[in-house]
């Protein structure tokens, strides 16, 4: 069967077996590439806590790079998704062809920008004079190297819109199992320490990017990166940039939550809470990315079916989806609530953090649970083009709820108050994205 035709005619169990299992493996290795440089980093001899927070400073700039490559990624896959359901393949291929463009134009201002602004962001984001030397040698290589991470990131979704999810799979495979080769010798053998991890991550960013080009040039693809869709056009910048809003705006807002509760932390709980949190968000990313990749499987199928108005596949997609990403969540909450301590150790072993890193993972996760509904719920508005009412369900976990909670409770309680914003902001925009979601599926008709 035709790879776009089987999207609106398999069962919806299968398709999303076959999508989402090969995107939460992408996606569970892209996670790999946070988590292996925080595990090596921090375990660095004499160094690791401190290289740790460094690097837990960087975490609103890593953000910030992979909103643009959502932004244009996630609206491009969208688009794609949508045009080839309604049978405009040219439209489509259109569509990558300026995508390609956009991401090399934001690579090249994220390298320029981020290199020139790189001190006073750093301090703004919570850096102290001891952590601010390992966050400048981290980030200044991931600057350099951005445009590898954007075109890959960017591109990879556009993978699975064109019908092989395998492909993105292995992708990202690529490029996380080199990282995590590269991670130790760069360290510890080379001894080029927070500036090796880093370099390591670029790398392996770098072949990925160069096989998802070939896969797009040589492979089997349905759609072609051709140089006469090069030139940008509006409409379709448009088409990508309404859709993708809704990502970027939710990465963009993580990244301000980042910077508010850096500086929360450290004046509640001092630089070694920082590095607790950078821990906590890692452990976080372990248990959301595979709800991402369950969005970014059920993506293609929920706007192909959208897009043939079939709507009662659209709605099993979802329903389906949202049982998975909460089974997955589920398993996250018990380990954090049970083994604290031993996943904060798998860090750093440090007495101090290991105790603070232990009460905040508890605290902070705790509404784990609720979290897989709210994303895919928020997905499914992104997947049918409703990017106004998907930014505002991400929006209202990341921003509307959670930065005045962050803002305020610490007032109240102190550290405990910055923990204590994660599980009350997930519970509420659980709550609301509810309501709003069964209204619009029940007007599908």
């Amino acid at each position: 069967m035709d790879r776009q035709k089987r999207l609106g005619e398999e069962p919806i169990g299968s398709l999303l077996l076959k999508f989402s299992v090969p995107a939460i493996i992408g996606m569970m290795v892209n996670a790999l590439y946070n988590v292996v440089d925080r595990i090596f980093i921090g375990n660095i001899p004499d160094i690791g806590k401190d290289a740790l927070t460094g690097v837990g400073i960087t975490l609103p700039i890593m953000t910030i790079i992979m909103a643009f490559g959502m932004l244009v990624g996630i609206g491009t896959a969208t688009a794609i998704s949508i045009r080839l359901g309604q049978g405009k393949k040219e439209e489509a291929e259109n569509i990558l062809g300026n995508a390609f463009v956009l991401l090399i134009i934001t690579g090249v201002v994220i390298t320029i920008v981020g290199l020139l602004t790189m001190e006073p962001v750093l301090n703004a984001f919570g850096a102290s004079e001891v952590t601010l030397k390992y966050a400048k040698q981290f980030i200044q290589v991931i600057f350099i190297g951005s445009i590898f991470n954007v075109m890959g990131f960017g591109l990879n979704h556009s993978i699975r819109a064109d019908g092989n999810p395998k492909i993105a799979m292995f992708t990202m495979l690529i490029g996380a199992i080199l990282n995590t080769i590269l991670e130790p010798i760069f360290i510890f053998v080379l001894h080029l320490g927070v500036r090796g991890g880093a370099a390591a991550t670029v790398i392996s960013q770098f072949i990925s990017m160069l096989w998802i080009l070939n896969y797009f040039t040589r492979g089997n693809s349905i759609l072609k990166l051709r140089v006469k869709n090069f030139k940008l056009k509006k409409e379709f910048i448009i088409s990508i940039f309404a859709i993708g809003i809704s990502p970027f705006a939710m990465q963009l807002a993580s990244s301000v939550v980042q910077i508010i509760s850096n500086n929360a932390l450290r004046n509640y709980g001092g630089d070694v809470s920082i590095a607790a949190m950078s821990i906590i968000s890692s452990v976080a990313m372990i248990f959301m990315m595979p709800i991402f990749g369950i969005n970014q499987g059920s993506l293609p199928i929920i706007g192909y079916n959208y897009g043939a108005k079939k709507y009662e596949r659209v709605k099993e997609a979802v329903k389906k989806a949202s049982i998975g990403a909460t089974a997955i969540v589920v398993v996250g909450f018990l380990v954090v609530e049970i083994v604290p301590h031993f996943v904060i150790t798998i860090f750093n072993s440090d007495a101090e953090l290991v105790r603070v890193g232990s009460n905040g993972l508890r605290i902070f996760l705790f509404m784990l649970p609720v979290v897989g509904f709210q994303a895919i719920s928020a997905n499914y508005f992104q997947s049918i083009g409703k990017a106004k009412m998907a930014m505002f369900l991400s929006l209202l976990r990341q921003v509307i709820l959670l930065i005045p909670l962050l803002i305020i409770l610490p007032i109240f309680f102190k550290l405990n108050g910055v923990w204590l914003a994660g599980p009350i902001s997930d519970v509420l925009s659980a709550l609301i994205t509810a309501i709003v979601f069964y209204k619009d599926v029940k007007a599908l008709k």
